[in-house]
């Protein structure tokens, strides 16, 4: 389509030439004029009518000397960044210009605006930062023990024009202590194993080298040993599965009309009727009513059973082992008391830690595992209920577990 000047132009030389010829034909001037006037006419019409040049549309591309666009200023790049989670940069020239509230919530409010290089402080993360401008492919680096010691966190880069970045960081602390609970677990799991194995092995063999009925006595001994290691490890079987099917249903809860009442008398009937040395010791203070809840009756039965034979090991002999059932509003609170030795307020966080002893030996001596607490925990979380450990060295120790009623 003609712009506005070139119908114009184009209009003007149609009347010129229309004029030329009405003259050529021999017209008189009046005609020549009013063909002239009618031709001006005529341009002017078109030249209105024409459509006035269109603005540059928005999304046009800039000329090819007009500035790139800074990604790090736009206002969606901004809203983005604050939707992240994981901490994420923006670095012009180095210099942080966008931070998200992960970012400063890791790193400190001051980071906008400072160097990237005295942002993050790692030895790792300076020199990986000092090469940043570089040619050479930058990988991800892991920043070990920060921002405190025993976190682990990686860092990424996003290369984008004009000597800006995009610097992603990641938490694997949580991945890192899974990975070392694991281990620590296969590693613990071998040893309590490999313990009792050993004293098997090692009795069998004596035995087998002995002859005659002189050695009778001793190969009485031997075998009670050799029985009461294989209980242990039989026991710590038991438990390992036990630990393990608890964790495998920790995301279903339990839907299932119980009374925790029964659950506990049946728990403390089997510790009477049983051969331990303490079961006249257990004080049950249960009440009559029931107490309804939502639950697995089995696992709510060795979480009692668990708790009680905890402090029938580690009370004083002939001192009570008080088990008490009292409801709290919507709640229903099991506790378990012992008069024992107690334990050190360092060691009550790690109670519920697999394999953790307060004292090895005796541990060991009653026949522990060491996961019966880490048992309790499991079921008592599986079950919405809360756990709370109490105890005074020279006084004793208190377990309580608190679970929601049913509706």
């Amino acid at each position: 389509m003609f712009d506005r000047l070139s119908s114009l132009v184009i209009a003007l030389t149609l009347v010129v030439i229309a004029a030329i010829f009405a003259a050529l034909t021999g017209g008189d001037p009046l005609s020549i004029a009013m063909m002239a006037i009618a031709g001006f006419a005529a341009a002017g019409t078109v030249y209105s009518a024409l459509p006035a040049p269109l603005p540059d549309a928005p999304g046009a591309a800039p000329a090819a000397d007009a500035p790139p666009v800074s990604l790090l200023r736009h206002p969606d790049f901004a809203r983005w960044v604050d939707q992240e989670k994981d901490p994420l940069l923006g670095v012009s020239d180095n210099i942080v210009a966008i931070a998200n509230d992960a970012a400063i919530r890791l790193l400190g409010r001051h980071i906008v605006g400072a160097d990237i290089r005295t942002a993050i402080r790692h030895p790792a993360a300076t020199e990986w930062l000092s090469r940043i401008n570089s040619d050479g492919p930058l990988e991800t680096v892991n920043l070990v023990d920060f921002p405190r010691p025993g976190q682990r966190w990686t860092m990424r880069v996003a290369a984008l024009s004009g000597g800006q970045r995009i610097i992603m960081l990641s938490d694997h602390s949580a991945i890192d202590a899974a990975d070392r609970m694991r281990s620590d677990f296969v590693a613990n799991a071998s040893h309590e194993l490999r313990t009792p194995l050993a004293a098997i092995l090692g009795y069998v063999e004596t035995l087998q080298d002995m002859n005659g009925d002189t050695d009778a006595p001793t190969r009485s001994r031997f075998l009670s040993i050799i029985h009461r290691e294989a209980g242990r490890m039989q026991q710590l079987v038991i438990d390992l599965l036990s630990i393990s099917r608890v964790e495998a249903d920790r995301f279903r809860r339990p839907t299932t009309p119980v009374d925790l009442v029964a659950i506990v008398q049946t728990s403390v009937a089997q510790l009477r009727d049983s051969e331990q040395p303490r079961a006249k010791d257990i004080v049950a203070m249960l009440g009559d009513a029931p107490q309804p809840m939502l639950g697995d009756g089995a696992q709510l039965g060795q979480l009692a059973h668990n708790i009680i034979s905890n402090a029938m090991k580690y009370g004083h002999p002939g001192t009570p082992v008080t088990v008490e059932l009292a409801r709290e509003g919507s709640r229903v609170r099991l506790s378990v008391s012992d008069e024992g030795d107690g334990i050190a307020p360092d060691h009550l966080p790690r109670l519920t830690e697999r394999f953790y002893r307060v004292d090895e030996a005796r541990s060991r001596s009653v026949g522990g595992t060491g996961l019966g607490l880490a048992i309790v925990k499991h079921i008592s979380e599986r079950h919405q209920g809360q756990l709370d450990i109490e105890s005074e060295l020279g006084k004793g120790t208190k377990v309580s577990v608190t679970f929601p009623l049913a509706a």
